[in-house]
């Protein structure tokens, strides 16, 4: 396995599932995204002690809408801060979900304050059970990414078998959630002409990773994986967290964002990542 460096115009693609491949054709990013901007909630006059007249009607609460104030870069490798929004922020990724440690992983998160996207397999969503964790995981506030039903490398397979391995994700993602993904991740970072075109058809942004060690033997266990998401020299602004539902990955999990947070980056909330409308 390789890691992968995301800077300049030399950018190697490490593998999720343990062949080694190149990287693929940068995607250029679509240009009729649409920025959301955030409405304050007026604050409540705290002079005024008067009872309100039983028969006024409450004003309705507004509903507070997130900005989109970052962006995923040309390559899809890494996210970059739109105006001023903060530089100094990592993504947390997750593949390969719900397995074993999903639901673990993102009752640990949600303690830390720590948003994240989880890519899921549709072969995770077979039996009620996992369709319920996938559920929670969402109730929890986590965004849910398509990352294709089988794991296949897509650049093997006609269109017609691509088409079915993304939308039936989307699909099985919708029918439990109520919300499509807006998130896609290739298996391997192996995006095809076509699958880059369903994705657009589909509104989901394509997304890679910048680094991400956990499938390699070396960092299967909760300190070597914590050390090297930590310190390792691709973490940069805007890095592109990848990690997977394993066993080692979860125990090292608030480790590794209090480490992050350590050395004064914030967790981004994918939410505020401009996707496509």
């Amino acid at each position: 396995m390789k890691k992968i460096l995301a800077s300049g115009l030399t950018l190697i693609l490490l593998t999720a599932c343990g062949s080694e491949h190149t990287g693929t054709k940068p995607v250029s990013e679509t240009s009729d995204q649409t920025e959301v901007k955030q409405e304050v909630q007026k604050p409540s006059d705290s002079a005024n002690t008067e009872k309100p007249d039983s028969n006024e009607k409450a004003e309705p609460t507004k509903e507070v809408i997130q900005t989109q104030d970052y962006k995923i870069n040309e390559n899809n490798w890494s996210i970059n801060p739109i105006g001023d929004a903060n530089p100094k922020v990592v993504l947390l990724t997750f593949d390969d979900a719900p397995d074993q440690h999903a639901l673990q992983m993102a009752k640990d998160l949600k303690a830390l304050n720590a948003p994240a996207i989880f890519f899921v397999n549709g072969h995770f969503l077979d039996t009620p059970e996992e369709k319920e964790t996938l559920k929670k995981i969402y109730d929890m506030g986590f965004m849910i990414g398509n990352h294709t039903y089988s794991h296949s490398s897509l650049k093997d397979l006609p269109p017609e078998k691509q088409k079915e391995e993304i939308l039936s994700v989307s699909d099985l993602v919708e029918s439990i959630t109520g919300e499509r993904p807006k998130f896609f991740r290739a298996p391997f970072g192996q995006n095809t002409d076509y699958s880059r075109q369903l994705a657009l058809k589909e509104k989901m942004s394509l997304m890679n990773w910048t680094y991400g060690y956990d499938w390699e033997k070396q960092y299967q266990n909760k300190a070597a994986i914590t050390d090297i998401m930590v310190n390792s020299p691709f973490l940069n602004n805007g890095a592109n967290l990848l990690m997977h539902d394993r066993t080692w990955t979860s125990e090292a999990l608030v480790d590794i964002v209090n480490g992050l947070r350590a050395k004064g980056y914030e967790t981004l909330d994918p939410k505020r990542i401009k996707t496509i409308e």
